[in-house]
């Protein structure tokens, strides 16, 4: 027994040995954000996230500082645009997914809370919108852990596949922006594949995500009538707003292009950070706890949503 603790103890003094270290390398050497997401991932895998609380918080509102930082080296026009031209095209993945979703739902005999937030996430923006839907039909933490954990797992895979699948089709920058912010979940995975294609890649990958993501909110009223539940103002992600308002502040004002370079600096560093925070959260227990139903639901919607929308962006 004192054995075993003994060597429970060591375990997490290396787990946090090695979290610190990997931090530090992708600080100081401003690693990839898909590396620093595969560094997180062997931190899960072998050790655990050593500091899961504190992770969550921290991970939360760097994903959203880093977005708000981005807003400031884009063009307010331009994300209008992004909205305007893909309004059609939104509106159909979206419908689509969520339809999709409920039929593969009901024949996997998935539970109905878990499989709504699964299909939301794949149709909007991952786990933000998850956090937000599931605040208004007041889902408990189980629902909610399965259905991000779907997507992370998810999210993790797409990470690593699309900028070979891109480079393989060859795909412009505009083209993988594109299908990059309609076929992955999470805004920072997004940024984080879009990043590694190339900057203008990224910057349509933000601006047409970001423009996605407001779909949150008219998605979030209509979950309160379907569910009969009211809506919390807490739930929304005001951080979008913000995003707009760095926009906004770019377009009409003047910022010195070192401070511009700074922050947008700054903001790639935080995701990157952000997707080792995400990888270390990803542990087999994690995994186990998906179950094989949710998973099945995910991948196969995921699938859907990617091949379809790259078979359109590639014959557009």
């Amino acid at each position: 027994m004192e054995k075993s603790t003994n060597n429970f103890i060591n375990s997490t003094v290396v787990g946090r040995i090695v979290f610190f270290v990997f931090l530090f390398c992708i600080l100081f050497f401003f690693l990839s954000p898909s590396f620093s997401l595969f560094l997180g991932l062997l931190i899960g895998m072998v050790f655990s996230n050593p500091f899961p609380k504190q992770s969550k918080p921290v991970t939360k509102y760097l994903l959203q500082g880093a977005i708000i930082g981005l807003g400031f080296g884009m063009n307010f026009t331009k994300v209008v645009e992004a909205g305007q031209e893909g309004f059609v095209f939104t509106l159909m993945t979206i419908g689509a997914a969520m339809g999709l979703g409920y039929v593969l739902g009901r024949w996997l005999k998935v539970e109905k809370s878990i499989s709504y937030l699964i299909s939301v996430g794949t149709a909007i923006c991952g786990g933000s919108a998850i956090a937000a839907v599931s605040q208004v039909i007041r889902a408990d933490d189980k629902v909610i852990s399965v259905s991000i954990g779907t997507v992370f797992i998810l999210n993790a895979v797409a990470l690593f596949i699309f900028p070979p699948i891109g480079e393989w089709f060859g795909m412009s920058q505009e083209q993988f922006g594109i299908w990059a912010a309609i076929a992955i979940h999470d805004t920072s995975s997004v940024v984080g594949a879009a990043s590694h294609y190339g900057n203008e890649s990224l910057m349509v990958a933000t601006t047409v995500k970001l423009a996605r993501a407001l779909w949150i909110i008219p998605l979030a009223l209509l979950t309160s009538l379907v569910f009969k539940k009211q809506s919390s103002a807490a739930s929304f992600p005001w951080f979008i707003l913000f995003f707009v308002l760095a926009s906004l502040f770019n377009t009409y004002f003047f910022i010195p292009e070192q401070l511009g370079g700074f922050i947008l600096k700054a903001s790639k560093a935080a995701f990157s950070v952000t997707l080792f925070l995400i990888g270390a959260g990803i542990s087999l227990s994690t995994i186990k706890k998906v179950g094989a139903r949710p998973l099945i639901q995910g991948v196969v919607l995921w699938l859907v949503i990617l091949l379809s929308s790259l078979f359109i962006i590639l014959n557009k």
